[in-house]
């Protein structure tokens, strides 16, 4: 009797082991995942598809920047750590060497525009030490302007993106990626300014005096290619608020036209071939 009673103690006690160590497993393979970086990825594109933020898969990895390579192995985070635990209204954060407005608001899972109105400020431009007060999520305004926001009203579609993404692809294909980003971004701030059409479509097909394109793939056709990876991940980051072109509202090559009105524009960035004004 005693005997048996022993035997069901260690097996009752061997399944208990059993389970929990199983749930240990599950545990920490929930906790993160590792990803080999295949060609053609991006850290957008990667959080995407694991349902996390850029901003947890930079943190969990300690990357400063977007910046990837094919073969890199990466540590996905679970969804649940995604979010800062201290993500609260008025949570502070200290700017670190490395930070954007964008790449914060991408950690917080806010706005840039949010960011600059919760902290009064007038520019993206931000310094290592500076403190921010963080929004909460239900206090984020919609984008109204400028910065290469979303456009008016944040009202675009499926069809949008992919015009935009067509015409990153034709104009920027060959820039870097921060390049195609500021592309997109200016046509954004096109549809922002009172001086333009207030859509997308209507900036990328605008026509002066019925003969003045202001893209020139418009004109030769080439707005109708298929827009690559790298372009649509480009448009969702101009979409989300990253305006790597500083407010601009035209770019031109200089190897590419001599025309005197755009050179005689205020230049906000030059990003490989491409010179950035307002």
């Amino acid at each position: 009797m005693n005997t048996r009673t022993n035997s069901n103690s260690k097996y009752i006690l061997t399944v208990a082991l059993l389970a929990a160590l199983i749930l240990v497993a599950s545990a920490a393979g929930a906790a993160a995942t590792a990803y080999r970086v295949a060609q053609g990825d991006s850290l957008f594109l990667i959080a995407r598809r694991y349902g996390v933020t850029v901003g947890a898969i930079r943190t969990a990895n300690g990357l400063v920047s977007d910046m990837i390579y094919p073969g890199q192995i990466l540590t996905i985070p679970n969804q649940a750590s995604s979010n800062p635990p201290n993500w609260q209204s008025g949570a502070t954060y200290t700017i670190r060497s490395g930070d954007s407005l964008f790449l914060v608001a991408q950690r917080y899972g806010v706005t840039v525009s949010s960011l600059k109105a919760a902290n009064g400020l007038q520019s993206d431009w931000i310094y290592p030490g500076q403190v921010l007060t963080i929004p909460s999520k239900g206090s984020v305004p919609p984008n109204s302007g400028g910065g290469g926001g979303l456009p008016s009203g944040g009202a675009w579609n499926q069809s949008d993106v992919r015009l935009l993404a067509q015409l990153v692809t034709a104009e920027a294909g060959g820039e870097p990626y921060e390049g195609q980003v500021a592309v997109a971004a200016t046509v954004l701030n096109r549809v922002n300014s009172h001086l333009y059409p207030n859509t997308i479509s209507g900036v990328v097909f605008q026509v002066i005096d019925g003969r003045y394109y202001q893209f020139s793939p418009v004109l030769d056709g080439r707005i109708h290619n298929t827009p690559s990876s790298t372009a649509l991940d480009a448009t969702t980051r101009a979409l989300n608020g990253w305006d790597p072109s500083y407010g601009a509202l035209g770019f031109y090559n200089p190897s590419k036209t001599s025309n005197y009105w755009v050179r005689s524009r205020t230049i906000t960035r030059v990003i490989g071939d491409h010179v950035f004004f307002k």
